[in-house]
């Protein structure tokens, strides 16, 4: 059997509501991409979207892959910032957007990454594939490998970094999910909020090609991408009030296109949602009774921090609700699921953590509940 309550107060305490003022947004309805979804990044959940499972021609945003493998091998220290990658003369022949390595040429991989995020270097893709995995080949497996692993069903890889191959696909879900994995590692907007910047002791000069960074309030990334074959493309993502959006574009027919319905998705959710911050680990939620326990209660907290992702105009209808098993008996375990608390708006549950035991609670002995209840009958007379 399960008993609740509801905390509506308990919101107040816990809830942060954001407000977004926006101006002049485009009106989602125009938009000109082939496909597109709009993420919240901590949520993962999709607030719009429209043929997000088509597999498309995905150009250079292809390179999110790239660099989430980069990022991941830096964070596992099988490479370093530091280290030095040597040049091939595959990397040397890759056409598009390069950085003009040439063939023996050394690299530092900080410099080689920000030539990928910032300039999106075809040729500094092959370069890093070569030096992690040995062969261009074998980190397209890897590739493959990852996108698997992440659930991105409707991806193939052909190469590194985006250029027409038969067969190379994603969709914009699949892109949005990656996006999603790589802004876990925090260390990359250091790279892809770069507007200006150089390679080569200032010899190189490097601008952006996500204009967005400059021109959009709390753009912080992350990869354009274009070809005659696939159009204009762009994974855009911006952060306002610790609300992180992803904006996924494809098959723009303009450059200008790709930027407008990037905005226009954006503007979208920051004028539309708000993040709900609910109790985290460290808050407690009340006691629960023990039978059988050395000790009566045992006090309750979520198994991990509540957030969920609300609309605006639904700001101050988010009730919290706690249910927990009426009985329980000892021994209980620190950690030990002993309910649930849910956060609602009208009937709609928009969040869910488990309750959990914040203490160990053993199970009294024979004697000990006898001298209890012994205890108990001498307070009663």
């Amino acid at each position: 059997m399960v008993f609740f309550k509801r905390l509506t107060g308990f919101i107040v305490a816990f809830s942060v509501m954001f407000s977004v003022v926006m101006a002049h947004s485009r009106d989602v309805s125009a938009l000109t991409a082939k496909s597109f979804v709009l993420m919240e990044s901590s949520t993962g959940q999709v607030l719009l979207e429209n043929n997000a499972d088509a597999p498309l021609p995905p150009a250079s945003i292809t390179k999110i892959m790239t660099i989430l493998l980069i990022m991941e091998d830096i964070k596992a220290g099988k490479i370093g910032y530091d280290d030095m990658v040597t040049a091939s003369e595959r990397a040397k022949s890759m056409g598009g957007s390069t950085i003009f390595l040439e063939s023996g040429e050394r690299m530092s991989v900080y410099d080689l990454l920000k030539g990928i995020v910032v300039a999106s270097g075809n040729d500094a893709s092959v370069a890093m594939a070569e030096h992690l995995e040995g062969s261009v080949e074998a980190f397209v497996e890897r590739m493959n490998k990852r996108a698997a692993e992440l659930g991105m069903v409707n991806t193939v890889f052909m190469n590194t970094n985006g250029l027409p191959a038969e067969g190379h696909k994603m969709s914009a879900r699949d892109i949005a999910i990656v996006s999603n994995e790589l802004l876990k590692h925090k260390e990359i907007f250091e790279f892809t909020k770069i507007w200006t910047d150089s390679l080569r002791n200032g010899e190189f000069q490097l601008a952006n090609t996500n204009r967005l960074i400059r021109f959009y309030e709390g753009a912080n990334g992350l990869k354009t991408g274009s070809t005659d074959e696939a159009g204009c493309c762009i994974s855009a993502t911006a952060e306002r009030n610790g609300m992180q959006l992803i904006a996924v574009v494809m098959g723009c027919p303009t450059s200008n296109d790709r930027f407008s319905d990037a905005k226009a998705l954006l503007d979208y959710g920051f004028s539309g949602y708000s993040l709900w911050y609910g109790p985290d680990i460290n808050t407690s939620l009340g006691e629960i009774e023990i039978k059988k326990g050395r000790e009566e209660k045992v006090g309750l907290a979520p198994e991990s921090n509540m957030y969920a992702l609300i609309r605006r105009s639904d700001a101050g209808k988010a009730e919290l609700v706690v249910e927990t098993d009426e009985f329980i008996t000892a021994p209980v375990s620190k950690g030990q699921v002993l309910g649930r608390v849910r956060c609602i708006v009208g009937e709609e549950t928009v969040a869910e953590v488990n309750l959990v035991a914040n203490a160990d609670v053993s199970r009294i002995g024979f004697w000990q509940l006898q001298k209890k209840m012994l205890g108990l009958l001498l307070r009663a007379v």
